[in-house]
């Protein structure tokens, strides 16, 4: 796809959503590089130029009216970069970049150089252990994932990182009420409560998100995360 398209298209779509978007040439040759890296590891099943512009890209941004200016944010298995790229790309708060993987690290560290993106840190680990660590132990504001573990999974992984008073994001798919009824215990353990579950439908229905933004209202006793594996082999129900 052309430059020129591309601008084209996204301008038009973000309007259609309601999404404020700048530093388009940042955000094509963001593009370009995962439809090449891609071809080399496997960083996303989306790899059409229309589909990572809805799918990725615009998805990402539906949550940055949730993150102030001076926000400090942590995208918590990231992948390929999502939602922390896009979020990046259009807002000066800081994001760390969090993935176990490191060949995923490696895309995301040569994404940072190409297009310049002097706020964004990228860490290679598991998020147990990470979030054990007291450089990055409740420092953030903000803490987000997409697609990455089910509700009460994903909450032992993230508000540990963030501070009392900040937000956990939880991008979730249209099908999120099931995992919502499993998560009263996680949420009572790591100090969370529901501020808010939004429903997002754009473009015709192509892209539906929910959003759960939990609240952190006390700390995150230290035996959290547990070990490596086990917030997924044994959830807190």
């Amino acid at each position: 796809m052309e430059y020129s398209v591309f601008e084209k298209k996204f301008i038009e779509k973000a309007k259609e959503c309601n999404i404020n978007i700048n530093n388009i040439e940042k955000f094509y040759k963001f593009m370009e590089l995962l439809i090449e890296w891609n071809e080399k590891i496997n960083l996303t099943a989306i790899t059409k130029p229309d589909e990572i512009l809805e799918k990725h890209f615009l998805d990402s941004l539906t949550i940055q009216n949730y993150i102030k200016e001076n926000d400090k944010v942590i995208d918590v298995g990231t992948g390929a970069g999502f939602p922390g790229i896009p979020l990046a790309i259009c807002n000066d708060f800081n994001i760390t970049l969090l993935d176990s993987l490191n060949k995923r690290v490696n895309f995301l560290n040569e994404v940072k150089e190409q297009i310049s993106l002097k706020n964004v840190e990228t860490i290679h680990g598991r998020a147990e252990e990470i979030a054990q660590n007291p450089k990055y132990r409740e420092k953030y504001d903000i803490a987000t994932s997409r697609a990455v573990a089910p509700m009460n999974v994903l909450l032992e992984y993230l508000l540990p990182f963030v501070k009392v008073g900040g937000l956990c994001l939880c991008m979730k798919g249209p099908n999120v009420k099931e995992e919502m009824e499993n998560i009263e215990n996680a949420l009572k353990i790591l100090g969370g409560n529901i501020q808010k579950i939004e429903n997002i439908k754009l473009l015709d229905g192509k892209i539906e998100r929910n959003i759960v933004a939990i609240k952190k209202e006390k700390q995150t006793p230290s035996k959290y995360p547990r070990k490596a594996g086990t917030p997924s082999k044994q959830p807190l129900n």
